[in-house]
């Protein structure tokens, strides 16, 4: 791979429109501001990240994490693309750019996580691995069967910024070719995909796309394994950057909602740092007697390091990334002393952060509405002759074609349906279709 085809200003749905732009924005810098203002990024403030969404102390939800992520990314590929240039200035013309790029990505990252954090996604796949729709699989290919029983948010990213929905325009969100690429952080389709992960980067029924932008950027099938592609070299900025945030950020938020005391808190990101930087830090810390303000202090601190060793570590092994050979995440080649002190912050949050009761209520939660709206829009878009059924899918916008002629494009229809909804909304469908919301007569 080479960054000059890599960084391409062509637009996904618009390959024969060249038109002249009267603004000075570059075509990425307009990507970033197509996400911001989009409806779905909006909808993004009312889906849970970690913890519920805020009652008296506010905590991160998607939103507020996509944004701390753009912003670490930006950062990353600044960082990449100025050491990139000091050795290779002629890389291409766009190679200032890689820092909007990857903002831009950073953003899309999460658009197509359901309701509910990653219980939204275990729901969805257990509804169609182990639920009372066994039959259903006979009616698709492995590949569409598996693309339910493996639902994935990544993947299902990639259909909303790409899929044009009814009376939408062709191209989704007509995002450059770039910036869709970096944000597929697993190049493959679901039956392809790691036994173990079970991840995967884009649903059969966008399978062509990723190939369309994939010969077009230059992104090769891996030797080993002619059914994967390599990843963009931008993803690993992507990654690096949502890996800082939510390992770090979920800290802070675990202090502020009482899981961690201050002095957990404090270790855990002092560990961050040598003996001389630590010094450093603990006496401008103790500079404010404010306790959330050193713990944000030192958090700003240990991002600000993070930031500087991934971009690095890219730099470091850029022949290898560009030849789709390097095959790690950024966070995982740290230096010895933030690659341990990373992995400390990992153990915290499983032990105390990711089981606690806060968390586990809402995944369970989230788990019976996710099951239960499945249950019935399945049911009503699989048999729309019945006067419920029609009652129910005269609920769903037209955007999501329910009427399409495979039971495939019907499921995916009440997927795009549900994994757009913000955890409220989904709640209050939920009370109304089980007849715990009845409207005022």
């Amino acid at each position: 791979m080479n960054w000059n085809q890599l960084l391409s200003t062509k637009r996904f749905g618009q390959e024969a429109y060249h038109a002249e732009r009267a603004d000075d924005r570059s075509e990425f810098q307009r990507d970033y501001d197509r996400l911001i203002f989009s409806a779905p990024f909006r909808r993004l403030q009312n889906k849970t990240q970690v913890f519920p969404l805020p009652g008296s102390v506010f905590v991160h939800n998607r939103l507020t994490h996509s944004l701390e992520v753009a912003c670490v990314g930006r950062s990353l590929g600044d960082n990449v693309a100025h050491r990139i240039y000091k050795t290779n200035a002629f890389a291409s013309p766009f190679l200032e750019e890689i820092g909007s790029i990857v903002s831009a990505a950073c953003l899309a990252h999460d658009l197509g996580n359901p309701p509910f954090g990653h219980s939204g996604e275990r729901a969805i796949a257990t509804f169609f691995s182990e639920g009372n729709v066994q039959n259903l699989k006979s009616e698709m290919t492995q590949e569409e069967w598996k693309d339910c029983t493996f639902f994935e948010g990544n993947a299902n990213a990639f259909r909303l910024l790409t899929h044009q929905f009814h009376g939408r325009r062709p191209g989704g969100f007509v995002l450059t070719y770039s910036t869709l690429a970096s944000i597929v952080k697993y190049p493959y389709s679901s039956i392809y995909s790691d036994a173990k992960k079970q991840k995967f980067g884009y649903f059969d029924s966008e399978k062509a796309d990723f190939q369309k932008i994939a010969d077009e950027l230059g992104i090769p099938r891996l030797e080993d394994n002619a059914h994967r592609f390599a990843r963009h070299p931008l993803v690993y900025l992507v990654e690096a950057a949502d890996d800082i945030c939510y390992q770090i950020m979920d800290i802070e938020d675990a202090h502020k909602l009482k899981i961690l005391t201050s002095d957990e808190t404090k270790n855990l990101f002092l560990d961050f740092f040598d003996e001389e930087r630590r010094a450093r830090r603990m006496d401008t810390m103790n500079l404010v007697t404010d306790v959330n303000e050193q713990i944000a202090y030192l958090r700003s601190s240990v991002i600000g390091q993070l930031i500087d060793q991934c971009s690095a570590v890219f730099v470091e092994n850029e022949a290898a990334i560009l030849n789709g050979t390097f095959t790690l995440s950024l966070i995982k080649q740290l230096p010895a002393q933030s690659g341990q002190a990373y992995k400390n912050c990992e153990r915290m949050a499983l032990a105390k952060i990711y089981r606690s009761s806060e968390v586990l209520d809402i995944e369970l939660a989230g788990y019976k509405i996710i099951l239960t709206l499945l249950e019935h829009l399945v049911t009503a878009v699989l048999n729309p002759e019945k006067a419920y059924s029609q009652q129910l899918l005269m609920r769903i916008p037209e955007q999501y074609e329910t009427n399409s002629p495979t039971v495939y494009g019907k499921i995916m229809a009440i997927l795009d349906y549900i994994s757009g909804m913000t955890d409220i909304y989904a709640l209050d469908l939920y009370r109304k279709i089980t007849g715990m919301s009845i409207p005022t007569l």
